[in-house]
């Protein structure tokens, strides 16, 4: 029987960063794109699905150098750009949940009370859940869910590197509090933490052994 994944996106295009500045962002390429083509290649079903069902925003700064990728996206379709209603979703219909990065999460997700109940769900289902990067922001939606679940994230500080003191707050330090196992890499190194059917990667350059952990969690 073939599996099916639920990857849910970042609706939003901006953060707002601490001094009240807009800050273009949204999902990161190659997260979203290098992710779905591993799942799909294993032969896994990928449903997306946004937060009021709005197309998804790439981050600008993920398409440098990507083109492939975008191309990859593009070929998509509506597959993309008319992503399910994340409110109208059944976790009934998957098996997994995956959630790529981007600061976008930062803005959306964190605080998704439909996100949070599907996850506690799949949590309670020991279904498989996925996240990377900025995509742990996620997680928080879960409110202390995730307490005493080892995991990686993007760190405080790769973020100091990124966005610096500007960054209206800091993920790992906010999983860190919310109880979560945080194990983090050196800075932009390829770290993947598997604890159980939670599988979590720390950056964009973790992106393509995090789909891969993940895929075997559904074989």
């Amino acid at each position: 029987m073939t599996k099916k994944i639920l990857m849910v996106l970042t609706g939003a295009d901006t953060l707002t960063l601490a001094d009240g500045s807009a800050h273009p962002t949204g999902y990161w390429v190659e997260e979203a794109a290098a992710s779905h083509r591993v799942f799909r290649a294993a032969g896994i079903e990928v449903d997306i699905a946004t937060p009021g069902g709005v197309t998804p925003t790439a981050d600008p700064g993920s398409k440098d150098g990507q083109e492939e990728l975008v191309a990859y996206l593009d070929g998509l379709g509506e597959a993309l750009t008319k992503p399910l209603d994340l409110a109208a979703v059944s976790l009934a219909d998957y098996d997994a949940i995956y959630l790529p990065g981007g600061h976008g999460p930062m803005t959306d997700l964190a605080a998704d009370s439909h996100l949070g109940a599907l996850l506690t769900q799949a949590l309670a289902a020991d279904k498989p859940i996925g996240a990377l990067c900025h995509g742990l922001a996620g997680l928080l939606s879960a409110g202390e869910a995730f307490a005493g679940r080892r995991l990686t994230v993007f760190t405080d500080a790769e973020e100091r590197q990124v966005l610096g003191e500007r960054t209206p707050w800091w993920l790992e330090s906010a999983l860190r509090e919310r109880g979560a196992v945080v194990e983090a890499g050196e800075p932009w190194s390829n770290n993947v933490v598997v604890d159980g059917n939670l599988v979590t990667g720390q950056n964009p350059q973790s992106t393509v052994d995090t789909a891969k952990a993940f895929a075997t969690k559904l074989a």
